[in-house]
């Protein structure tokens, strides 16, 4: 049998058991104890804010934390004074339907991202938007998760057609 041959018979074998994998079902991963821990600051910022309980929100922001908004660029202390009241009243006044977070732990660094579902009436103005938020998070000497940055995104539903 020529090379040619036994390397095309090769990639046959190869080709078909490769479909042969792809057509079982992968078994999902338990998620690590990292996922789980980076899961739970992220819940438990989203659950201080929903609660008005600004120490909470900032306990879990890093100290050189910065968050990113409509075009701008806050630092933690700028986004305490400045927004985070705003947050706290516009998390009280409107529901929010959150997807589950997808997280991603690369050693001390892991960054989450949520979808989000906004509908009701803000300060006597109605509300139907969409928002995405992106957290980077990193390991502290302490073996605590906190956030870094947070990037907030959203935009209005459009109409159905």
């Amino acid at each position: 049998m020529s090379f040619v041959c036994a390397r095309v018979r090769w990639h046959r074998l190869a080709l078909v058991v490769a479909v042969g994998l792809l057509g079982r079902p992968i078994a999902a991963q338990p998620p690590s104890a990292d996922t789980t821990a980076v899961t739970a600051v992220v819940n438990a910022f989203h659950a201080a804010l929903k609660s008005g309980n600004a120490v909470g929100v900032m306990r879990l922001l890093a100290a050189d934390a910065l968050l990113l908004e409509t075009g701008a660029i806050e630092t933690r202390a700028e986004y305490e004074k400045n927004h985070l009241p705003a947050d706290l009243e516009f998390e009280k006044a409107i529901p929010a339907a959150r997807g589950p977070s997808r997280v991603t732990v690369t050693g001390d660094a892991a960054w989450a991202i949520t979808t989000a579902e906004y509908k009701g009436t803000f300060q006597g103005k109605p509300l139907d938007m969409i928002g995405v938020e992106l957290m980077v998070l990193s390991r502290d000497s302490a073996a605590n998760w906190r956030i870094r940055t947070i990037h907030w995104s959203g935009r209005s539903r459009r109409p159905a057609a």
